[in-house]
């Protein structure tokens, strides 16, 4: 009993520390802040979380950068149009990229020195008694001449991925395109040709920037391209000139074709009137000979069965038809001969005297 009695003294609890209400209160305030601590620091991480949602637009595609690098491999880093969550930047970064709108570049080399103000307001600078190249920018033409010309485009995004990451400034490298483009293709056109001929310098413009942005893969698909050609303004007067003498020209070579079209036409005309008129009198002389040939032929026969007889009927025939008409006729018989009786006539003969007055005159003369 002595040996057990101090092990049941020594399982006894600790008699309990008397605490006061400062300390007590103290405690309850703690636990009370790091109950709001908490609430509040889950409503940020949710607010956190719930920042990452994000819409694209019909016509956007967006990718998801994750510390610098596309989620995704190839088409499947492209997000379609709708709802998409991602993890709040900085971890993750959302890059839209607008693939049905068109976007626009315009050349910065070719033309003359404007400031913004005069582009807004659609005014020019007065140009200087010269060109100066430090200032005014222009473009050489096939025949060593210069130009001012610019040109305006509009594209596409048509690959996405190749726009954002393989460029650090696609709109830049567009911009150089075109550029390059229009030096390129000045270079191989005449000024006569820039200026009167565009639409082919336009197209061969176009045509360039789109082989140009498919070799270094822009990923842009070229819409429109257009072209504003205009000689120096120091000499301005000389090509209106040129220009109102190429209208001359134009005009007066487009009269003489119309001139010429008219006086073939009629010629035509006149030739399609003549033969026409030939073949009708042709047909109608084979028709005519035709039937002369087919009376020579049933007239044949009876000539040769008795030929006076033949000649005599058609004869009669023949001054029937011609003396049917005439008031006196005379008819002269042949001779037992054969040969034609001469006969005299008196035509118009002088008209008689008057006997009765005659016979008065030598009454009185009695």
């Amino acid at each position: 009993m002595n040996e057990q009695t101090p092990l049941l003294r020594h399982n006894r609890p600790p008699p309990e520390t008397p605490v006061d209400a400062g300390s007590q209160a103290l405690a309850e305030a703690l636990r009370s802040s790091f109950a709001i601590v908490k609430f509040v620091m889950l409503v940020l991480v949710l607010a956190f979380l719930a920042s990452g949602f994000f819409i694209v637009q019909p016509q956007e595609q967006a990718i998801i950068l994750r510390l610098g690098k596309p989620v995704g491999a190839g088409k499947k880093a492209l997000l379609g149009p709708g709802l998409h969550w991602s993890f709040p930047y900085p971890i993750d970064e959302v890059v839209r990229v607008s693939v049905a709108g068109v976007q626009k570049v315009r050349s910065s080399v070719g033309w003359y020195y404007t400031t913004p103000q005069d582009e807004v307001a659609g005014t020019e600078p007065p140009a200087g008694p010269t060109l100066n190249p430090l200032v005014d920018s222009y473009t050489m033409t096939g025949d060593r001449d210069i130009v001012h010309c610019r040109v305006d485009m509009t594209y596409r995004i048509s690959d996405p991925l190749a726009y954002v990451f393989d460029f650090v400034n696609a709109s830049n490298e567009i911009l150089n395109v075109v550029d390059n483009a229009l030096v390129e293709e000045s270079s191989r056109f005449t000024i006569d040709s820039i200026l009167y001929h565009s639409a082919v310098f336009r197209d061969a413009i176009a045509q360039r920037i789109t082989q140009l942005a498919e070799q270094q893969k822009l990923g842009i698909s070229v819409e429109q391209c257009s072209i504003e050609p205009i000689p120096p303004r120091q000499v301005k007067d000389a090509f209106e000139s040129v220009v109102k003498a190429i209208v001359t020209y134009r005009t007066k070579l487009e009269d003489a074709y119309n001139y010429a079209n008219q006086t073939t036409n009629r010629a035509s005309a006149d030739a399609f009137a003549r033969i026409s008129l030939a073949e009708a009198d042709g047909a109608r002389l084979d028709r005519d000979w035709a039937s002369r040939a087919a009376q020579f032929n049933d007239n044949l026969p009876k000539y040769r069965l008795d030929p006076r007889l033949f000649v005599e009927q058609r004869l009669t025939e023949t001054m029937g038809r011609a003396l049917t008409n005439l008031e006196n006729k005379i008819m002269i018989p042949e001779n037992a001969d054969g040969m034609p009786k001469e006969i005299r006539l008196l035509l118009n003969p002088p008209l008689p005297k008057p006997k009765v007055r005659v016979n008065n005159q030598q009454n009185n003369n009695d």
